[in-house]
């Protein structure tokens, strides 16, 4: 009898193993052949080229100036990952490839992934590095710093801070939107970049005046960008270093994608700064990949962190409980947090 149940156990058990399959680690593992694909579209322009129509893989190929070997196969993967479509011999864009992959659409958030094409992918090629030494694995090991190379060369800065804008379009609206913007006037945007956000938040409340603070080398990017968006009266720019400079005062003061980059002691000096620069009933808006506070389900939040550890000495992502302790010991009076688009998220602290 004892025999028989163990024996009906391990059938058990062995239906239960036969059953396991290898798939999703296999994708997730080879998980860069799919991205590495998609960043070379991007570098060679192909869903800007696809804007205006359909056109086949001979066409394509002359015009991107590829290989006839594996035109074919490059084109075909994209239709599988669901960044092309096809119809016949014709590929045409997807919906969303048309909106946010078209370089000459303001919806554009390919300049982003230009930067990891012709940087991260390499360097996070030495993530295991990382991971043993704590240290950055970007231009820093070499000596370098991208940051102030970016800086002194004005066509890499602007067409990083367009990528800026990019990253952060969903998240600037999802703002202007969801924040209670009636019960203020005047709010300023730190680390402003080229002035995505406040763009997009004075464009949907015509009452509010503001700006952004940012490096010298940002103002004629900025100024640029709220001229074409017709908003040079509204918005202003504050020439500052965030961590020399006192913060500009307003009722609102805005940090988007800024918190991350910097270790503790830089993350609480920057809050204090921006308590200090607000009155009473103020509101501080810190919006970033958050983490989810169980850490177990943003994936990009988590990844967001691992980036930091790649690119600077001491930054690291966080959840919004994490931001809303940091919060409570500055003396914000109390905060929340609410989504915003994607991954994104934003914690709201009210002094």
């Amino acid at each position: 009898m004892e025999t028989r149940q163990r024996g009906r156990k391990a059938t058990t058990r062995e239906k239960k193993q036969t059953t396991l399959k290898p798939d999703a680690i296999m994708r997730l593992g080879l998980g860069f052949w799919g991205s590495k694909t998609l960043l070379s579209a991007i570098e060679l322009g192909l869903f800007t080229e696809l804007a205006n129509g359909a056109l086949d893989a001979d066409t394509l190929r002359d015009r991107l100036s590829l290989h006839p070997r594996s035109v074919g196969d490059f084109l075909d993967t994209l239709v599988s990952l669901g960044m092309l479509q096809r119809k016949g011999n014709r590929y045409t864009n997807t919906p969303e490839t048309n909106r946010f992959l078209d370089q000459n659409k303001p919806s554009y958030v390919g300049g982003m992934l230009e930067m990891c094409n012709a940087r991260l992918y390499k360097f996070w090629g030495s993530l295991t590095e990382g991971l043993r030494t704590g240290m950055p694995q970007n231009e820093a090991k070499e000596g370098g710093n991208f940051f102030t190379a970016l800086y002194a060369d004005p066509l890499k800065l602007e067409g990083f801070l367009k990528a800026m804008t990019g990253l952060s379009f969903g998240a600037a609206r999802a703002i202007a939107k969801r924040f209670p913007w009636k019960q203020y006037k005047t709010f300023v945007d730190v680390g402003c970049a080229q002035g995505g956000v406040p763009v997009q938040v004075a464009l949907a409340h015509p009452h509010l005046t503001g700006g952004g603070m940012d490096l010298p080398a940002v103002q004629p990017i900025f100024d640029d960008y709220v001229r074409e968006n017709g908003l040079e009266g509204r918005l202003q720019f504050h020439q500052g270093d965030f961590f020399r400079d006192p913060l500009p005062h307003a009722d609102v003061i805005i940090m988007g994608h800024i918190l991350h980059d910097w270790d503790m002691e830089e993350k609480r000096m920057l809050l204090k700064k921006a308590f200090d620069a607000l009155p009473k009933g103020g509101a501080l808006i810190i919006h970033e990949l958050l983490i989810d506070d169980d850490r177990k389900k943003n994936a990009m939040g988590l990844l967001m962190s691992l980036n930091m550890l790649i690119e600077t000495p001491g930054g690291f992502d966080y959840t919004g409980a994490d931001c809303r302790d940091w919060m409570k010991e500055t003396g914000f009076r109390k905060s929340y947090v609410e989504p915003l688009a994607g991954p994104d998220s934003m914690v709201v602290g009210i002094k």
